[in-house]
């Protein structure tokens, strides 16, 4: 699904091509290990993930922590610092070639003064993006690692093969050898 289909599907238009759009998109690629968005960068854009997977890591006092993994057909950014404007406290990564869509902070910022499907647009993608983090802050207080690891496997099983077992531990806040253990007893 291209950002175009992905625009008419949310807001229910029909719109035909990308001139028609309240902002330019411009297709962008990322290869394996390439920082998107790095720390202290201020973030220029939001983007759609056309194919790929993005890592959303902060670092703590001690380690890097994993904050979120995107995936194909989700919008994403360094939302804080895109908000703001200010410096990034979260860096983006590619973690496998990526093909993705954006649009400029300025475009979009332009967009909102003139044009009531890109506020409608970028609302709703606000509260899809509260409601994430939201869910994934509940998850972390009322489940186990392993609910967490099952529910992860149900929504993105294509993806997990193409995610390092030691980022999947991160991202669920425990050790890679329990990870192994909960998938050794998820396959028994």
């Amino acid at each position: 699904m291209s950002f175009i289909e992905f625009y008419n599907s949310a807001l229910n238009t029909s719109i035909i091509s990308y001139d028609d759009l309240p902002y330019p998109v411009r297709k962008v690629h990322f290869k394996k290990g390439s920082i998107i968005t790095d720390y202290e960068q201020i973030e220029g854009a939001v983007y759609y993930l056309n194919s790929g997977i993005v890592e959303m890591t902060v670092q703590s006092y001690v380690s890097e922590k994993m904050i979120d993994f995107f995936f194909e057909k989700q919008m994403f950014a360094a939302l804080t610092s895109f908000l703001t404007q200010s410096p990034s406290d979260v860096q983006m990564t590619a973690l496998t070639d990526c093909e993705a869509e954006m649009i400029s902070f300025e475009d979009l910022k332009n967009a909102y003064s003139t044009s009531i499907d890109a506020n409608r647009l970028g609302r709703m993608v606000l509260e899809q993006a509260y409601l994430t983090k939201a869910k994934r802050e509940k998850d972390f207080l009322s489940k186990t690692a392993e609910e967490r690891y099952a529910e992860m496997f149900r929504t993105h099983a294509q993806y997990i093969s193409n995610i390092p077992v030691n980022k999947i531990a991160k991202y669920l806040g425990i050790h890679p050898e329990s990870l192994s253990r909960i998938r050794n007893k998820m396959n028994s």
